[in-house]
């Protein structure tokens, strides 16, 4: 079917790269456009076009935007993304911080893939995979037969982490549990609507796993 002209030009452009990393990071952070907005000192509009078009902030807006989703204009702007990690300079002070029970969920919960590990037939596993954290469990969903899907039954390890290459800090988060498989219709209905997106591999995956959490422990890499 053709499309119209008019509609074309009603059509709501594609949000650039930049737009995109400031709505995820914002998103993460559970803060409406508003909220974000009133912390970087700029208009909701401002903010609603940054995120809807392709657009190139000021390095100063860029930067105030930054510090009010607690990150790094590099991030947004995606400086070194197709990089592999750990390749930058470390900080000239780095220190390891423990976190606590309740950062680690909230680190969790702000992240939407992580690592699975698991022993099958003496052989080691570590699979990335999309999950999500209900209640104080960690669940995903997988094909019946697949390794993860292999992993109910069993304890497992899940680990979930994040770089930030310009400021040489990260932090990591590792769960140790075991995994059962999800049969309860209402249990994977409430899994279902807490999914943010579909999984990133693709296909039918409507295997559900959850993780019940026995140990729970994180670091983070500071700096002076």
């Amino acid at each position: 079917m053709a499309v119209s002209e008019n509609a074309k030009a009603h059509r709501t452009p594609e949000p650039g790269d930049i737009g995109r990393r400031i709505t995820l990071q914002r998103e993460r952070l559970g803060l409406s456009r508003e909220e974000a907005a009133a912390r970087a000192g700029m208009a909701p509009g401002y903010l609603a076009y940054l995120e809807e078009h392709s657009a190139d902030p000021s390095a100063p807006g860029l930067v105030r935007l930054a510090g009010a989703l607690g990150t790094s204009a590099d991030a947004l702007r995606g400086v070194g993304a197709e990089r592999p990690p750990g390749r930058g300079r470390a900080a000239a002070h780095p220190h390891l911080e423990p976190l606590g029970a309740e950062e680690c969920w909230t680190l969790l919960s702000s992240r939407g893939v992580g690592r699975v590990g698991l022993f099958l037939a003496d052989d080691p596993a570590i699979i990335p995979i999309n999950y999500v954290v209900d209640h104080g469990r960690l669940g995903y969903r997988t094909t019946p037969g697949s390794v993860p899907a292999r992993a109910a039954g069993h304890r497992v390890a899940f680990e979930v982490d994040a770089v930030d290459e310009a400021m040489s800090r990260g932090w990591s988060v590792l769960l140790v549990g075991r995994a059962q498989h999800v049969t309860d219709p209402d249990l994977v209905g409430r899994l279902v609507e807490l999914t943010h997106s579909e999984p990133w591999a693709g296909g039918v995956r409507d295997f559900w796993v959850l993780i019940e959490p026995e140990r729970l422990s994180g670091r983070r890499i500071e700096t002076d």
